[in-house]
């Protein structure tokens, strides 16, 4: 026990490091995610069917295959089109287009709780598309969709230690760094000690982001807003 004590105070900067890549890859993937989910999620609910397909696809495509998969294809897919990417840049785009395709379903399902009411109103009025959406989808749909969002970052924090597997020194791939160097020049494999404690620590951050969703959730029904819109699980990744 000590051994590993000595070893995660040895070896703080490298956690620190890993730990800032894991939160800043989670952070570009969120953003990411939501601009790609708000647009593919507000297509979902527009009148022509083949742009509802074309949504539809592209959520499909993107929650039934394996993230890993995902984050493999483009890692090792874009220097063969002659497009090379490093690590960090392929996790995250991996990672966008996946939590993307569960944004969208977010935004859609959001969109959709809104009573079409309001909707046929704003067009009677003679509102144009965008501002029915801007000033009176939109606006309502947050409070019901903010809940998922949360609980869809903890998802992306989850998934951020796929990285490790094409070389992201992020917080999982600094745990094993610690491993291979204390192996090797001290005879001594302390793989348990240092994977508890990123278990730990993954389990602290993910624990908040559920429970704040969750608070998001009742907080909405005792203030009348409607039903929220629930946080995708991890199918898929």
């Amino acid at each position: 026990m000590m051994d590993t004590l000595d070893l995660l105070r040895t070896n703080a900067p490298l956690l620190l490091i890993g730990l800032r890549s894991t939160l800043y890859l989670a952070a570009v993937t969120l953003l990411a995610s939501t601009a790609i989910g708000v647009f593919f999620g507000t297509l979902a609910t527009l009148k022509p069917r083949w742009i509802r397909t074309l949504s539809a696809l592209y959520v499909e495509v993107f929650r039934d295959i394996p993230l890993i998969v995902t984050i493999f294809a483009i890692f090792f897919g874009a220097p063969a089109l002659g497009i090379p990417l490093e690590p960090f840049p392929a996790v995250a785009l991996g990672l966008s287009l996946w939590g993307g395709a569960n944004g969208a379903e977010i935004v859609r399902g959001g969109l959709q709780s809104i009573p079409h009411g309001q909707r046929e109103a704003a067009t009677a009025l003679g509102l144009r598309l965008w501002k029915i959406y801007l000033l009176i989808l939109w606006p309502q749909a947050l409070r019901a969709m903010l809940p998922a969002f949360t609980g869809l970052l903890a998802l992306i924090i989850q998934s951020t230690s796929l990285g490790a597997l094409v070389g992201v020194t992020e917080f999982l791939k600094a745990g094993g760094l610690i491993i291979e160097t204390s192996t090797v020049m001290r005879g001594v494999n302390p793989a348990f000690g240092i994977y508890a404690f990123v278990l730990l620590v993954y389990f602290a951050i993910c624990s908040v982001l559920t429970w704040l969703s969750r608070r998001l959730e009742r907080r909405l029904s005792l203030r009348g807003g409607g039903h929220a819109v629930r946080a995708p699980d991890a199918a898929g990744v």
